[in-house]
């Protein structure tokens, strides 16, 4: 387990520009960094995610969105109010029992705010962490639907897989009488897909079955015949991870991407040359690509990035960073305000208008329908659609803890 503490203000020409450009937006700097109680005493948060393991990559971009977001939300000075916020960085690799005990080891340490979990898993492991402890948690790019009414101490700053499916859904019209399947990984996330697929698209109408495969499985030709011979209306695939490009060549190669109509989560953009021939031949709906938005918040976080390049997983970390200081600036130490101060709360993200619903925790947000055009590295994502946070929000539900 790596651990990593940073104890500095951060000060560049890049971060003071994104101040300057976030003057007008909701939730800014010029209000977000005052604030914080009347303690002098650093706030510190723990943020516990992939630097290692299948997804390091996704932990790369959130980071550098976290580190983008927090210069943003605080005007370039890394201080809420007085206060020095102090960031300790802990890998997880990706492994549900080093998050929890990291998250404990964290707690122990006098932190009152974690966030991260880059995987589903780690997420659904760490929410009863922080409630047992009544600390603030706030998931990062795990999608799993399980981390939504959790628990009133967690939140995310990401989306999460209903949301993917009712971008998904918005691809094919009216889905009644309409058969979907869904090929995922035999895990969280896989399993979170399949759970909204048969909710969002089966509730529509349409008859859903899956094929899952083990998290560990490199050999995918079993599992294209098998969707070959299911012949849906519709193949939702949700996918995750370094196994992608023999997954996606695979299918094309057995000929499943020409047979029925494929739709998929967009992923980062080193991926997208991996898809080939096969990316012109997807409908992808999309969390976030570079393009995709354009506002101060992205417009700061594109040039606060090292590469100057937006990817999928920097809006989470930035919003993280967004929701930190917004919580420590109402609340100060007292995690119960910081809770209220987030419930109902709408900010300007990377992605365009946020908001955090009170009953559940649900982070309601734009998603986008995208293409790829070009090849290998010249690869291009092309807004389709943009979808409001009220076409692909998650019914309401009641908080279970």
């Amino acid at each position: 387990m790596t651990v990593r503490t940073t104890r500095r203000v951060l000060v560049t020409a890049a971060t003071l520009l994104a101040g300057a450009l976030a003057a007008t937006a909701c939730g800014s700097p010029q209000d977000t960094a005052e604030g914080g109680g009347d303690s002098a005493a650093p706030v510190k948060v723990g943020l516990v995610y992939s630097q290692s393991g299948a997804l390091a990559s996704y932990g790369k971009q959130y980071i550098e969105g976290f580190r983008a977001g927090l210069a943003y939300a605080t005007n370039g000075t890394n201080k809420i109010g007085e206060r020095t916020v102090e960031v300790t960085e802990v890998d997880d690799a990706g492994d549900p029992a080093k998050a929890v005990s990291a998250a404990k080891d964290l707690i122990g340490k006098g932190h009152k705010i974690l966030a991260g979990s880059t995987a589903s898993g780690v997420a659904l492991q760490v929410a009863p962490i922080a409630a047992q402890n009544k600390v603030l948690f706030i998931s990062g790019p795990a999608a799993t639907d399980g981390a939504t009414g959790v628990n009133k101490y967690t939140f995310r700053s990401g989306r999460q897989s209903y949301q993917d499916v009712q971008t998904a859904k918005s691809f094919i019209g009216d889905a009644a009488g309409k058969k979907v399947v869904v090929f995922a990984q035999d895990s969280a996330f896989g399993k979170s897909n399949e759970a909204a697929v048969k909710a969002v698209i089966g509730g529509a109408g349409a008859t859903v079955s899956s094929v899952l495969a083990p998290a560990s499985a490199t050999d995918f030709t079993p599992f294209a015949s098998q969707l070959t011979a299911a012949k849906p209306d519709l193949l939702f695939v949700a996918w995750a991870g370094t196994t992608a490009p023999a997954m996606w060549q695979t299918l094309d190669q057995q000929g499943v991407l020409s047979s029925t109509t494929v739709v998929t989560g967009l992923d980062i953009r080193a991926s997208w040359p991996t898809f080939g021939a096969a990316g012109t031949k997807i409908s992808f709906l999309s969390h976030f690509f570079d393009g995709a938005a354009d506002n101060p918040a992205a417009q700061a976080a594109k040039q606060a990035v090292p590469g100057g390049v937006l990817d999928l997983f920097h809006p989470d970390g930035f919003a993280a960073a967004q929701m930190i200081v917004r919580a420590v600036q109402e609340g100060g130490d007292d995690v119960d305000k910081m809770v209220t101060a987030l419930e109902g709360w709408s900010f300007d993200g990377i992605k365009g208008k946020m908001t955090v619903r009170a009953e559940d925790h649900a982070l309601l947000q734009p998603m986008f329908q995208a293409k790829l055009s070009g090849t290998g590295d010249a690869m291009k994502a092309e807004s389709q659609k943009v979808l409001t946070p009220d076409e692909t929000a998650p019914p309401a539900g009641t908080m279970k803890g």
